[in-house]
């Protein structure tokens, strides 16, 4: 009898494979940021060797190989290119005083003698104590620009993104990403940092230098191609009246002007061995980053991405989607850091994977004029891929797989 071949949405390999390392599933995306309505686009997923372990293990067992000492001679000849001689700017770090970019600011002023100019794109709703690192971040010895876009339109984009791709932190991704480039064209400043290389998660980006203008090129010249919040940009004028001015904020930066910059994009971790807790040791120790007074909701942790209050909103959507809790990310990089074993994480993942993040959750949705039981079941519903999710006999959802092989075909 043939096996039923069910249907997998956003393109997702139809049969679920855990890594043999960690406890990361095929279904991860590679990429966060889904531009097109359409949910069931071909999307690359995270890649299995024939040993059955990922990308992202390999690319750790690849860093214990890196000489870093090398690396980090590299890093001073790229700095001693751009370094400023009369106090100006001389590179740019962007972020909203989370750990990574506290520790990438301060460590590229006071070890290395650059001048970082700091940028934020602010989260939709700050948490106070995200507020407070923020603070403390810039306290601690930073300039700063932040932009804040039009609310109206963020409002709108991040409700779109929600009810059509559920997916809440597309529009907020998008403008952050591309702050950046438009800011040092503005500025005059040719040297953008960010901390990890995408590599560490299995993504294609394992360079140490990225290019800003194929896509900024494409996306000037096929405007109405273009999707925010799963609608075009064409719609969005239409229906919902918006201008070409309104949406220019969450687009990349002019192909003309970045065809004349020297603009280049370096991962601070393709340079300095990365790692994420003693990140966040440094950046206690350093910018009195502090992490979040209690633990977050559908994880085990405290201080990764504790800044935006739709934050945890964010991760339980790719539960939902992909399979993949907030405690399989977390739980997966501490395998990769040698900080769990897989037989800790996967029990981490048992007990806190999929737990509804109810914390911030009714204002979030009031703030957004979304209602929550509407989010909570009809669109939850319609964005399960039934590859991944069944109905027990209880009527009750439960995953058909997961990592502790528990699910209801497991």
């Amino acid at each position: 009898m043939a096996k039923e071949i069910l249907e997998a949405k956003y393109g997702l390999p139809n049969e679920v494979k855990f890594c043999k390392k960690c406890v990361m599933s095929n279904q991860r995306p590679v990429s966060e940021i889904e531009f097109k309505h359409n949910i069931n686009t071909k999307k690359k997923t995270l890649n299995f060797d024939k040993e059955g372990i990922c990308d992202a293990c390999r690319n750790a067992d690849q860093k214990e190989k890196i000489d870093w000492e090398e690396r980090e001679k590299q890093l001073l000849q790229l700095l001693d290119k751009y370094r400023s001689k009369d106090g100006s700017y001389d590179c740019m770090v962007p972020g909203s005083g989370g750990k990574d970019s506290a520790m990438q600011a301060h460590i590229l002023k006071y070890k290395y003698g650059m001048n970082p100019l700091t940028i934020t794109w602010p989260p939709i709703l700050y948490t106070d104590y995200g507020y407070k690192n923020w603070k403390s971040w810039l306290n601690s010895g930073f300039d700063n620009v932040t932009f804040t876009p039009n609310g109206k339109v963020m409002n709108l984009l991040t409700k779109l993104s929600i009810e059509n791709l559920y997916h809440p932190f597309q529009t907020f991704m998008l403008g952050q990403k591309n702050l950046a480039p438009k800011l040092a064209l503005k500025y005059g400043i040719s040297l953008i940092f960010y901390g990890e290389n995408e590599a560490e998660y299995g993504n294609p980006i394992a360079d140490n230098a990225t290019s800003l203008r194929d896509k900024s090129y494409y996306t000037m010249n096929n405007m109405n191609d273009i999707y925010l919040g799963g609608v075009s940009i064409k719609e969005l004028k239409e229906k919902y009246l918006l201008t070409n001015q309104d949406v220019s904020s969450f687009l990349p930066a002019d192909a003309n002007e970045l065809a004349k910059s020297d603009i280049q994009v370096h991962y601070l971790g393709y340079y300095i061995k990365w790692i994420p807790q003693e990140v966040y040791y440094y950046a206690v120790e350093n910018t009195n980053f502090k992490a979040r007074p209690y633990r977050t909701q559908g994880t085990y942790s405290k201080y990764n991405s504790i800044d935006d209050k739709i934050d945890d909103l964010h991760y339980y959507t790719t539960y939902i989607k992909f399979g993949i809790g907030r405690a399989t990310y977390d739980a997966s990089q501490e395998v990769r850091n040698k900080h769990l074993t897989r037989e800790e994480a996967v029990a981490l993942v048992k007990k806190f994977d999929g737990e509804f993040p109810d914390r911030y959750f009714n204002e979030v949705l009031d703030y957004l004029d979304i209602d929550p039981e509407y989010f909570k079941n009809e669109l939850a519903d319609r964005f399960r891929s039934p590859h991944l999710w069944a109905k027990s006999g209880n009527g009750d959802w439960q995953l058909r797989h997961n990592v502790w092989r528990g699910g209801l075909y497991d």
